[in-house]
Order: structure tokens, then C-alpha cells, then sequence
């Protein structure tokens, strides 16, 4: 469970980085890595709707895979609000590339009583493409290959918080001390 007292909310984590409007995928800015750690660190449920959408719809190509993305988080965020309410913390790992995103989901979170951290990862650039290169010639069956030319179109979209909205969200607990 969460470091919260019992009978009170989780903790919500938010992944943030730069994504394809949230079309097809998250870009390689280490958000899933992170995702996972924090999934076995803390621990938390983590859900990341790349791996549903492959797991629901094995075979289809990622240009077409955009089309159920709205359904798959909006059933991700119904389970996540009902685990946050069990006290248990998640860790929503979607990108969330707008401001108007990350404030719904913030304020949704904190009405129900959650703490809310945002994880952000915003690499350079040049990272970026070098990351998304390396993730396109090895994709493992939960990434969706990108093409670079739609990396550059939607690389500039992505809202980068300001610090008078990062101080909106939570500090970041403690992580448990490992047992010996």
C-alpha cells in the first residue's frame, strides 16, 4: 500500500513528456522506464495505455491504433480512481503533453482526497531522436514504431509546465526503505 494512513486516498504519480498529441504513443523520453520503477519501488499500479491498446488489439497497425485511446485511458482512469479511493497508489502513465490535462487530472485526484505528484521528463531533443531511433530498430510488442517525420510534427506540441504550475503539484514521498 501507499505511505498514506490507512483509510486515506493513494497517491496519484503523473508520467509527463512530450507524446504524439495524444494520438498514437508516448515518445522515448523514459516515461515507461520510470513508470515501471516507480510501479515496483513504491509499490503502485501502474497503467500505461500503450499496453492495453496492444494487448487489445494485437496486429493493428499503430497508425490506426489512436482511434480506441480516448476508451482505453478513460477505463484506465476509472480504475485508477477507484484504487486511489482504496488507498493504494497508481501511477498513470500517459505522457499528459497539456497543461489542460494534467489539471484535470490533478484536481479530479485531489476531489477525492489523493496527493499528486508529476514526474517530469523533458530531454533534449536531440536525445529524444536518438532514443526514438534506438526504440524503432528494436520495438518490443507494447511500442509502437514512430516514424521520425511525425516525431518533428509533433515535438513542439508538448506544454512544458512552468514552475508556478509545477508548484501546484506534490512533493514526492519517500520510497519505502528496502527490507533487509
Amino acid at each position: 500500500m501507499s505511505g498514506s494512513a490507512v483509510g486515506a486516498a493513494g497517491t496519484l504519480l503523473l508520467t509527463c513528456g512530450r507524446q504524439a498529441a495524444g494520438k498514437t504513443t508516448l515518445w522515448p523520453a523514459g516515461k515507461t522506464t520510470l513508470a515501471r520503477r516507480l510501479e515496483r519501488e513504491r509499490p503502485a499500479l501502474r497503467l500505461t495505455a500503450d499496453d492495453w491498446l496492444r494487448d487489445l488489439q494485437p496486429g493493428v497497425p499503430d497508425a490506426e491504433s489512436h482511434v480506441r485511446r480516448a476508451a482505453v485511458e478513460a477505463l484506465q482512469w476509472q480504475v485508477a480512481t477507484r484504487v486511489l479511493r482504496l488507498g493504494a497508489d497508481v501511477v498513470l502513465d500517459w505522457g499528459l503533453w497539456s497543461r489542460e490535462e494534467r489539471d484535470r487530472y490533478r484536481n479530479e485526484a485531489r476531489a477525492l482526497g489523493a496527493r499528486v505528484v508529476l514526474c517530469l521528463l523533458d530531454p533534449p531533443l536531440p536525445e529524444l531522436r536518438r532514443r526514438l531511433a534506438a526504440r524503432n530498430a528494436a520495438p518490443d510488442r507494447h511500442t509502437f514504431v514512430i516514424p521520425p517525420e511525425e516525431f518533428e510534427h509533433w515535438a513542439t506540441r508538448f506544454e512544458t509546465p512552468t514552475p508556478e504550475e509545477l508548484a501546484l503539484f506534490d512533493a514526492p514521498p519517500p520510497l519505502p526503505s528496502p527490507t533487509p
